[in-house]
C-alpha cells in the first residue's frame, strides 16, 4: 500500500478523533484549556469589583474609569486577530504557553503601576495576551475532541468563565475588606498572575492538535499524538518534529484574511457579528452596572463584589444549560434561544432600576447574567467550528477581534447615554445589542450548517449544507 495522500490522510485522522470515547485526555485537555477564560473572566470582574476604587483613588471621571474597560477590549481585539494568524502559522499548543507568559508578565505589572495612565497601558498590553487565548483555545479544543462531545465539551471551557467571575468577587472582597483601598487592589490583580503561572505549568503537557499537524504536513507527528489518544494512558510524550520533513508553510496574514473574505464570508460574517451582539451586550453591562447603575440603587463599593459573586450564580446556571443543550437541541436553536432571552432580560433590568430598589436590580441581574452567559456559551462553539483547519484559528480571532469593537464602544455610549438621556435608553440599547445576534441566526437557521454530531472536516467544507 502507497503512502496515503495529505486528504486521506486527514480524513482518517479526523475519523479517528471523532470514533474516541471520552478519555481521561479529553478531561485534562479541557480542564488545561478551561483556565484561560477563567483569566479573562477574573481581570473583567476585577475591575468591575474595584473600578469604584480606583475611581476615587486617581480622582477620575466616570468616562476615564470605563475608558479602562475600554482599552482592555482594544488589547482583546489587537491579541486575538494577530495571535489568531500565529496559531494558524506556528501551531496551537505554543500560543497555549507564550499567551500565558503575556498574560502573567503584565499582570505583575498592572498590579505595580503608579497611577491611572500607567495602569492603562499595562492593561492594553495584559489584554492583548488574553485575546490570543480565544483563538488557539477555541481551534485546539474543537479540533481534539470527538464530535459526538464537542460542544458540550467546548462549552464546559467557555464555562470556567463565571468561575473567574466567582474567584474575582471573593479575592476582592477579601482585599478590599482586610486591606487599605490603596493595595488591596494590587493583591487581587498579583493574585492572577499567580493563577496563570500555576496553568503554564499544566498545559506542559498538552499535545498539538493532529489536525493541524496535518493540514502542515507533519503526519508523522499527527499519527504520534493519534496513537497517545488512542491508547488513552492519561499522559501525553511532545512529539518533537521529524528531521528533513517537508513542511507546508501558512500563507501570510493578508493571505490568511483574504482567503477567509473569498472562500467564506458568510461563515465569518455569522461570527463576526454574533461575537459582536454579546460582547457589546455583555461587557457593556459589566462597565456600567459599577458606574451608573448600582450607586443608583445605594450599593457601596464594599458591597460591589457580592453583587457580582451572587449575579454570577446565575451565570454558572446559564452556561451549564447551554452546554447540555448544544449536542441535545443543536446549535441552532440552542444559540438562537439564549440571546432572545438576554435582549428581554435587559428590559426587565432597566425596569428593575428605574423602580430603584437594589433587591430588585440584583433578582433581574442574576437572571439577566443566565441569559447572557448561555448566549455566548453556545455562540463560541458555533461559530469556532465552521471554518476549515487551516484558517480556524485566524477566523475565530477574527470574529472575536470585531466582537470587541463593540465591546470597546458599549461602555462608553451606555454611560453617555444614561448621563445625557436616560438609564432606561442604555438598557434599551444594550436589548438591541443582544437582538442583533437573534436576528443573524435567522439566516443561518435558515440555510446555515448545523454543527450537532458533525465532523469539523464536513462542517469546513466550502459548501453550506443544510
Amino acid at each position: 500500500m502507497g503512502i496515503p495522500s495529505r486528504s486521506e490522510t486527514n480524513i482518517s485522522i479526523g475519523e479517528r478523533l471523532d470514533r474516541l470515547p471520552w478519555t481521561r485526555l479529553h478531561t485534562r485537555v479541557t480542564l488545561a484549556l478551561g483556565v484561560g477564560w477563567l483569566l479573562d473572566s477574573f481581570e473583567v470582574n476585577v475591575i468591575g469589583n474595584v473600578i469604584g476604587i480606583l475611581k476615587k483613588l486617581w480622582r477620575v471621571t466616570d468616562v476615564q474609569a470605563s475608558a479602562l474597560v475600554t482599552i482592555w477590549l482594544v488589547g482583546i481585539m489587537v491579541g486575538a486577530l494577530l495571535f489568531g494568524y500565529l496559531a494558524d502559522r506556528f501551531g496551537r499548543r505554543k500560543l497555549f504557553i507564550l499567551t500565558l507568559f503575556l498574560y502573567a508578565g503584565f499582570t505583575v505589572i498592572s498590579a505595580l503601576s503608579p497611577g491611572y495612565y500607567f495602569f492603562m497601558v499595562f492593561r492594553f498590553l495584559t489584554a492583548i495576551g488574553v485575546g490570543a487565548e480565544y483563538s488557539a483555545i477555541n481551534a485546539a479544543i474543537g479540533e481534539i475532541i470527538p464530535a459526538r462531545f464537542r460542544g458540550r465539551a467546548n462549552a464546559a471551557v467557555m464555562n470556567f468563565w463565571p468561575l473567574g467571575a466567582i474567584l474575582a468577587a471573593l479575592l476582592s472582597l477579601y482585599f478590599i475588606n482586610l486591606l487599605p483601598p490603596s493595595i488591596g487592589w494590587r493583591f487581587a490583580f498579583g493574585l492572577g498572575a499567580i493563577v496563570a503561572l500555576f496553568t503554564i505549568w499544566v498545559r506542559r503537557i498538552l499535545p498539538e492538535s493532529p489536525r493541524w499537524l496535518i493540514e502542515r504536513g507533519r503526519r508523522v507527528e499527527a499519527l504520534q499524538v493519534m496513537q497517545q489518544f488512542e491508547q488513552r494512558d492519561g499522559g501525553f510524550e511532545f512529539a518533537a518534529p521529524v528531521p528533513g520533513a517537508a513542511e507546508v508553510r501558512a500563507p501570510g496574514f493578508f493571505r490568511q484574511v483574504s482567503l477567509l473574505l473569498r472562500d467564506h464570508p458568510w461563515r465569518l460574517a455569522m461570527g463576526s457579528l454574533l461575537d459582536f451582539s454579546e460582547a457589546a451586550g455583555y461587557y457593556g453591562i459589566f462597565a456600567f452596572l459599577p458606574l451608573v447603575v448600582l450607586p443608583r440603587v445605594n450599593i457601596t463599593e464594599d458591597k460591589v463584589p457580592w453583587f457580582f459573586l451572587i449575579g454570577n450564580l446565575g451565570a454558572v446556571a446559564g452556561g451549564a444549560l447551554a452546554a447540555a443543550l448544544l449536542d441535545k437541541a443543536g446549535r441552532k436553536r440552542t444559540v438562537t434561544f439564549f440571546y432572545i432571552l438576554a435582549a428581554l432580560s435587559m428590559l426587565g433590568m432597566g425596569a428593575a432600576t428605574l423602580h430603584g430598589k437594589a433587591g430588585g436590580v440584583l433578582a433581574t441581574f442574576v437572571v439577566a447574567n443566565f441569559c447572557a452567559t448561555g448566549s455566548w456559551v453556545s455562540a463560541y462553539p458555533t461559530f469556532s467550528e465552521i471554518f476549515p483547519t487551516p484558517l480556524r484559528s485566524t477566523g475565530i480571532g477574527f470574529s472575536v477581534a470585531f466582537g470587541r469593537i463593540g465591546a470597546a464602544i458599549s461602555p462608553l455610549l451606555l454611560v453617555a447615554l444614561a448621563e445625557k438621556v436616560s438609564i432606561m435608553v442604555s438598557f434599551e440599547v444594550l436589548a438591541a445589542f443582544w437582538a442583533l445576534g437573534a436576528l443573524v441566526m435567522i439566516p443561518w437557521n435558515l440555510w446555515g450548517p448545523e454543527g450537532r454530531g458533525k465532523s469539523l472536516e464536513v462542517l469546513g467544507g466550502e459548501s453550506i449544507e443544510a
